[in-house]
C-alpha cells in the first residue's frame, strides 16, 4: 500500500469534490451510555452512511471552520482523501481552555491503519499551538468509537458545553488534555 500523507487543508482544498470518494459508513451494534454517573453498554443497531447531501453539509462545516480561524487536516492516499479531522477556532469553557474537535473520520476502506490516531495527534498539536489546553469531543456512542477515544487518552469532559451537547444528546462528551 502507498504511504498516507497528512496536511493542513486550505479553502482551495475544500472544494465541492473533496468528499466525492469518501465512504462514511458505520454499522453499530452496541453503544455506551452513562446512567447515574456509571458507564453502561446496551444493544443498539443502526447504520450511518453519508449521502451526497450530507457530504455537502459536512464540507460547508469544514469551510466555515477554516473561515473562522479553525484548522482542517486531511489524510491522503495518492490524491484521494481517506481521512480528515478539524479543530474549531473558538475557545470556550470556564477558563477558555477548550477547542472543539467536531469531525474525525476515516473512509471505511482505510480503517484500522492508524490514520485516525495520526489525525487526532495532529489536531492535538495544532490546538495546543493555538493556545488550547483541552480538546473537547462530542463522540459517537458506539463501542468501537469510544474504544478509539479511550486509546488516545480521552476522558469524560469535566465541563459540558451545552450547545454542543444539544446538537447530539446521545453523544458522549469527552475531553483530552493537551
Amino acid at each position: 500500500m502507498e504511504e498516507i500523507t497528512y496536511r493542513e487543508l486550505t479553502m482551495e482544498d475544500l472544494d465541492t469534490t473533496l468528499l466525492n470518494q469518501f465512504n462514511r459508513y458505520q454499522e453499530t451494534h452496541r453503544v455506551w451510555y452513562i446512567e447515574d454517573g456509571q458507564w453502561k453498554q446496551k444493544d443498539d443497531y443502526f447504520v450511518e452512511r453519508w449521502d451526497e447531501e450530507k457530504k455537502q453539509l459536512v464540507l460547508q462545516d469544514l469551510q466555515r471552520c477554516v473561515q473562522t480561524g479553525g484548522i482542517v487536516v486531511g489524510a491522503y492516499l495518492a490524491d484521494t482523501l481517506v481521512g480528515f479531522a478539524n479543530v474549531e477556532g473558538t475557545f470556550f469553557g470556564s477558563h477558555h481552555e477548550y477547542l472543539e474537535l467536531p469531525y474525525i473520520h476515516v473512509t471505511n476502506e482505510c480503517r484500522g491503519k492508524r490514520i485516525g490516531k495520526e489525525l487526532f495527534a495532529l489536531c492535538c498539536e495544532k490546538a495546543k499551538n493555538k493556545g488550547a489546553t483541552k480538546l473537547y469531543i462530542a463522540a459517537h456512542p458506539s463501542v468501537e468509537t469510544q474504544q478509539f477515544y479511550r486509546s488516545v487518552g480521552c476522558v469524560l469532559a469535566k465541563e459540558i458545553n451545552q450547545s454542543i451537547y444539544e446538537r447530539e444528546p446521545l453523544d458522549i462528551q469527552l475531553e483530552r488534555a493537551l
